[in-house]
């Protein structure tokens, strides 16, 4: 996996590009001169990290006098190094830093302060092994401009839950699931104090009339809306599945959607409810 540079004009996606590399799994530092892009290489050498990506712009340039010096001790030390440079048309990074009423870093009059950025960049962007022109491109496509470049693979979880009403719905999930309407197991003194793991708990709450069909209807919008939130560009999706206490029918339907939903990359995060006894 490279060592990535990501550098180029301001307004013209570095924080995306950062944040799309973040969500890959790279661990990023920000705004790094490049006579600490060794130690930097050495430190996350000693950790163990794979994924690693640095930015340099225009705020670091009191310290780009070391740039040939410093690049060239990397390239010695990581013959995976990538440098990635970003660059728009003036037309484009003034109408961005209109929208955002940002201050440029450089801090004079914009279409000045692009001229003598470009310049002040230049030998990062002769340097570079991608240039990327985002004048024409959305956040999300240079977002998938970046993991095709890099061969990123977009991991997709489908985070489950569990959870009882009773003790209040949990505030971080994307989807929130009431399935109070199947049979309730507590009903059954030989299966209260089970789990909705237990085969013939989840059995009883999948009985009766339509139980079957609101299962798969269920079943089915979860995967309708992991997908839509898959390819928005989303990392990661969570559904919180409800009953009363969170103790049976819950878990049951979690536990279900988790084998009927494996290809969306599953993860149950929690049966949040859950105790070995029931107590309903």
């Amino acid at each position: 996996m490279p060592f990535v540079v990501v550098s180029g004009l301001s307004g013209s996606g570095k924080s995306t590009a950062l944040r799309t590399l973040e969500d890959a799994g790279f661990f990023i530092t920000d705004n790094l001169p490049p006579e600490l892009w060794g130690a930097m290489h050495d430190l996350v050498q000693a950790r163990g990290l794979t994924r690693v990506a640095i930015s340099a712009d225009a705020r670091t340039r009191d310290f780009l006098g070391a740039l040939d010096d410093s690049y060239t001790r990397l390239t010695r030390r990581r013959e995976d190094l990538r440098v990635l440079f970003l660059e728009a048309n003036d037309d484009v990074l003034l109408q961005r830093y209109n929208f955002t009423r940002r201050e440029h870093p450089l801090g004079e009059n914009l279409m000045f302060d692009f001229a003598r950025e470009r310049e002040l960049l230049a030998p990062l962007r002769a340097i570079a092994d991608n240039v990327i022109d985002t004048t024409a491109l959305s956040a999300k496509d240079l977002a998938a401009q970046i993991l095709r470049v890099f061969r990123l693979e977009h991991d997709f979880h489908l985070r489950l839950m569990s959870f009882g009403f009773k003790h209040a719905p949990p505030r971080d999930a994307d989807l929130v699931l009431d399935v109070r309407s199947l049979p309730n197991p507590y009903y059954d003194p030989a299966l209260r104090p089970r789990t909705g793991l237990d085969p013939a708990v989840a059995a009883y709450a999948f009985q009766g009339e339509g139980s079957e069909q609101f299962y798969a209807d269920l079943r089915d919008f979860v995967r309708v809306a992991a997908e839509r939130a898959r390819t928005s560009g989303r990392h990661g999706y969570t559904v919180a599945i409800g009953c009363t206490g969170g103790q049976h029918r819950s878990v049951a339907v979690a536990d279900r959607l988790a084998q009927d939903l494996a290809d969306l990359n599953v993860d149950i995060m929690d049966h949040r409810d859950m105790k070995e006894h029931a107590h309903e």
